[in-house]
């Protein structure tokens, strides 16, 4: 099957399904793999990856299939210019920079032919990385889990206004608040050329986080969620006692040093990779409420496309 928009154009993939770049779940290469095979856009978040473990995921993506792929580096990250000198001697097809601007990337990978893509929050941040030069741009709306953007302004708003504010010219994936063919199909509708789906990958048996993990997000409802650490790396966490514990620190009032220290006790790695479902950072998106299931992230994805083939049978027709 093919579903053609100018996203799947740019990148050379069947379906207009982006598997989103998670730290731990999809840091390795099964999840983007599977999902790459399936035609799909396969990710790996190179953002807590130690070099050796990067390298053998390189070298199992470029082994494993002959589909366009992509890495999704976090600028911010320790070390990220080693990082990426690694990926541009790699020639990676596709690179995901979120958390900086692109010139700092921009002009070595794009000669290597490198597609590049670059994650915002907004409509200014949009149009700078579009004058940049990127060849495309992922929107982020607040009901993602990890990072949403700060103000929270929700997908459905804030992609419509960036697709309006660029008027077309630079594809744009739209990301947060996706889990099915459903939203796919509200994605394409807002001007997108695809959806990211993070949360929902979380529950594939490639996904490389705990079981416990894994059971939280199948267990979760679409309240199930808080943001909490604004002004220190805001995230969005499914709700759990150093949540909480959050929330009640900034609801009296404590002093941002005090928050700090919380914040920066509880890791991901905690709930990812221990499966510390109390104290870790177990990050998820609202879409979170609709995942009821795990099933293999190629079956997901193909999944995801008859979905919204569905989606559009059931459409209102014009009389």
């Amino acid at each position: 099957m093919k579903i053609p928009t100018d996203i799947t154009r740019l990148l050379g993939i069947d379906l207009p399904i982006a598997q989103a770049g998670m730290s731990w779940a999809s840091s390795n290469s099964a999840l983007p793999l599977a999902v790459a095979n399936a035609g799909g856009l396969g990710v790996i978040a190179a953002g807590p990856m130690r070099r050796d473990d990067l390298v053998r995921a390189l070298d199992e993506m470029q082994a494993g299939t002959d589909r366009p792929w992509a890495v999704n580096m976090p600028l911010y990250r320790q070390g990220a210019d080693e990082v990426l000198d690694l990926l541009a001697e790699r020639r990676v097809p596709i690179l995901i920079a979120s958390q900086g601007g692109p010139k700092r990337y921009l002009d070595r990978f794009k000669a290597l032919g490198t597609i590049c893509l670059h994650v915002v929050a907004g409509e200014e941040h949009a149009a700078k990385a579009a004058a940049a030069g990127v060849d495309g741009l992922v929107v982020v709306g607040g009901e993602a889990g990890g990072h949403p953007p700060a103000e929270l302004v929700s997908t459905l708003v804030v992609v419509r206004a960036v697709v309006r504010a660029l008027a077309g010219r630079i594809p744009i994936i739209a990301s947060g608040g996706f889990a099915d063919g459903a939203g796919l199909a509200a994605a394409l509708a807002l001007g997108a050329g695809a959806a990211n789906f993070g949360t929902r990958f979380i529950a594939t048996p490639e996904a490389n986080v705990h079981p416990a993990y894994k059971q939280a997000v199948l267990s979760a409802g679409i309240d199930s969620t808080r943001t909490v650490g604004r002004g220190m790396g805001m995230i969005r966490t499914l709700s759990n006692d150093f949540a909480e514990r959050m929330m009640t620190m900034e609801a009296e009032g404590a002093t941002m040093d005090d928050r700090k220290t919380v914040f920066a006790a509880s890791t991901l790695k905690m709930a990812a990779f221990d499966g510390d479902l109390a104290e870790g950072k177990l990050e998820a998106g609202q879409s979170v409420g609709l995942v009821d299931d795990i099933v293999p992230a190629g079956d997901l994805t193909r999944r995801i496309a008859n979905e919204y083939l569905a989606a559009l049978r059931h459409m209102p027709q014009p009389v």
